[in-house]
């Protein structure tokens, strides 16, 4: 898979040495001279350019990437680096970094943007999902098609507890994606069992959230 970053700050290049570990070709981008440090990545490519400029993306040959990662500290060019890849390039997968939170609501399909990441509200959702036990925790939000990744811990005290898999009636625009089970990464089946205590990983659509909350909720058995 190739993939173009735009934005070679510590963000960045950190991602890009993920990628390339996990095999991938990386492109990093970033129009600050002081920025292009080949010796840090040096199995990257390279390009001194600015990424909200046609002739630059021309040059980083987009249409060949399979995603762009719009990864600066600035929301501007992250959102025209987004728009570009998807209108222009045809990018089947764009992600992008929000650095102010009251951005975020830009962040969506009419931007181009199929995944927006915002630190902050990641890092509030990483801590409500380490103590919220029985609420669900938003922690991803989709913006192709407004649909989120979204967690609930089963408390003992639901009505699901016991139930397998395919006798739930699940909310519509909502797929049970994963089940961590202690240290085990479970992809459900429909013979699996909810236990008390389950992770239970969805991708729902934002209108769903409450419905599928009731369903697992302790509030469900009153």
């Amino acid at each position: 898979m190739r993939v173009a970053i735009a934005g070679a700050g510590a963000v960045g290049r950190s991602i890009a040495a993920e990628l390339l570990d996990n095999g991938h070709e990386v492109l990093l981008i970033d129009k600050t001279p002081s920025a292009i440090s080949v010796e840090r990545v040096p199995r990257a490519e390279w390009l001194l350019a600015d990424a909200c400029e046609i002739t630059s993306l021309d040059e980083a040959a987009l249409q060949r990437c399979n995603v762009v990662i719009a990864a600066t500290g600035d929301d501007k060019v992250n959102l025209v680096v987004s728009l570009l890849a998807k209108t222009e390039y045809g990018v089947p997968r764009v992600v992008a970094r929000v650095n102010n939170p009251r951005n975020e609501w830009l962040y969506n399909e009419a931007w181009g943007v199929d995944v927006a990441v915002s630190t902050p509200r990641l890092m509030s959702a990483l801590v409500e999902e380490a103590v919220s036990v029985g609420d669900l925790v938003r922690l991803l939000r989709f913006s192709h098609g407004d649909a989120n990744l979204v967690e609930l811990t089963l408390p003992p005290e639901s009505a699901l507890t016991g139930t397998l898999v395919g006798d739930v009636s699940w909310p519509e625009d909502t797929s049970l994606v994963t089940i961590i089970r202690g240290s085990r990464v479970l992809t459900p089946k429909p013979e699996d069992t909810l236990e008390a205590g389950d992770e239970l990983l969805f991708v729902a659509a934002q209108d769903r959230e409450e419905q599928l909350e009731d369903l697992l909720s302790v509030r469900h058995t009153s």
